[in-house]
C-alpha cells in the first residue's frame, strides 16, 4: 500500500498545477523604479544594470507608457539633478528635474498609474547623505525633516499619487503627512521605507544615481542582523499615518518581508533591488541561469513572503510575460 500519500497527482498536468497554485504574480502587483536624469538629450545606459537606463524626459514618458500598456501597477521616480549642493535643494526647487518629470507624467497619463516619488535627498547632496550633515559631518535627523516636508508637499503639487520618504530620519512619516495635511493634499499618500537595510546590494544604484556618497549609511539605515528592529520601525511609520510600508532590499529580507505582512495592517512593498538585478542579468548572461524562469521565481518567492507589491527593474518585461 506504501506510499499512501500521494502529492504528486495535483502536479502532474499544468491545468493542475494551475488549479493549486497557492500564490499569484499578476501585472499590476509590479512597479517600475525609473531614473531620469536632467540635461540629457539621449537615454543613458547604466553599465552595472544591463537593459536599465538614466532616462530623458521624453523617453522617460515613453517608457512609463508601454508600462502601463503592459499592466504594470505603478511607477517609483529617481531624478538626477546636472548641479548637486549640501542641502539637496534641487529635490525641491518646483523646476528640479525631479517635479518638472512628474509633471510631465501626470499630464501624460493622469490617474491612469500611480505615480510614486523618492523622498529622499540623496540624489541631490553633494556629500550623497540622504539628509543634511551637522558641524561635525553626522547627518542632522531634525534639520532633514524640514527639507522631507517640503520635498513632500513639492513631489504632491507636481502630481505625484504617493510620496515615499527612503531616508530611514526618524520620525520623517509623521512630519510628511502633516506638511501634506496643511498644504491641502491629504489624498496624497505615503508609502513609507519603514524597513530599509544598510546592504551592499545598493552598488549599482549609486551608480544610476551618479551617487556623491563617501563613506555609509549605517547611522540610519538598519543593520541588516537586526528583525525586531524592523518591526518597531513599521509600528512607529503606520502610527504616523503611513499608508503602505516597504521592506528593502526583498531578497535578503524575506523573513523580515514576511513579519511585516504577518503584522502590518496596512499593505506592504518589497523593493527588488539594483544588486538583485545586477547578479541575475550577469549569471544570465553567462549563460549560468535561465533568465525568465529565474527572474519569475525571484518575483514570486517576494510576493510569497508576503510582499503585496513588488518595485522592480524587470517589471515591463516580467508583466508582458504573466499576460
Amino acid at each position: 500500500m506504501f506510499p499512501e500519500h500521494r502529492p504528486r497527482r495535483l502536479r502532474s498536468t499544468a491545468a493542475l498545477r494551475r488549479l493549486v497554485s497557492e500564490t499569484t504574480l499578476r501585472p499590476r502587483q509590479l512597479i517600475l523604479p525609473m531614473f531620469v536624469a536632467e540635461g540629457a538629450d539621449q537615454p543613458r545606459p547604466i553599465a552595472s544594470m544591463p537593459g536599465v537606463v538614466q532616462h530623458t524626459r521624453d523617453s522617460l514618458r515613453k517608457a512609463l507608457v508601454e508600462a502601463v500598456g503592459a499592466g504594470v501597477g505603478g511607477l517609483m521616480l529617481f531624478g538626477i539633478p546636472a548641479h548637486r549642493d549640501a542641502t539637496g535643494s534641487g529635490g525641491i526647487d518646483e523646476n528640479g528635474i525631479l517635479n518638472v518629470a512628474l509633471r510631465d507624467l501626470r499630464s501624460e497619463l493622469g490617474d491612469s498609474t500611480v505615480l510614486m516619488a523618492d523622498t529622499c535627498l540623496d540624489e541631490f547632496t553633494d556629500h550623497g547623505h540622504c539628509g543634511v550633515l551637522d558641524d561635525s559631518g553626522a547627518v542632522d535627523n531634525d534639520a532633514t525633516l524640514e527639507l522631507y516636508a517640503e520635498m513632500a508637499v513639492a513631489q504632491a503639487e507636481a502630481g505625484a499619487h504617493l510620496v515615499g520618504p527612503s531616508g530611514m530620519m526618524d520620525g520623517q512619516v509623521g512630519v510628511i503627512r502633516r506638511a501634506l495635511d496643511e498644504a491641502g493634499h491629504t489624498g496624497t499618500g505615503i508609502l513609507a521605507y519603514s524597513a530599509k537595510y544598510a546592504s551592499a546590494f545598493y552598488g549599482p544604484f549609486r551608480e544610476a544615481v551618479d551617487s556623491q556618497l563617501k563613506g555609509d549609511r549605517k547611522t540610519y539605515q538598519q543593520d541588516p542582523g537586526n528583525a525586531r528592529e524592523a518591526l518597531r520601525e513599521i509600528e512607529l511609520d503606520v502610527e504616523e499615518g503611513a499608508d503602505a510600508i516597504m521592506i528593502k532590499p526583498a531578497l535578503s529580507y524575506l523573513d523580515i518581508l514576511r513579519q511585516a505582512a504577518d503584522a502590518s495592517p496596512v499593505p506592504v512593498a518589497a523593493y527588488n533591488i539594483s544588486g538583485e538585478y545586477a547578479m541575475v542579468e550577469a549569471a544570465a548572461a553567462n549563460g549560468w541561469l535561465e533568465r525568465e524562469r529565474t527572474i519569475l521565481e525571484v518575483l514570486i518567492s517576494i510576493r510569497r513572503a508576503g510582499a503585496d507589491m513588488i518595485l522592480t527593474y524587470w517589471a515591463t518585461e516580467a508583466a508582458a510575460w504573466l499576460d
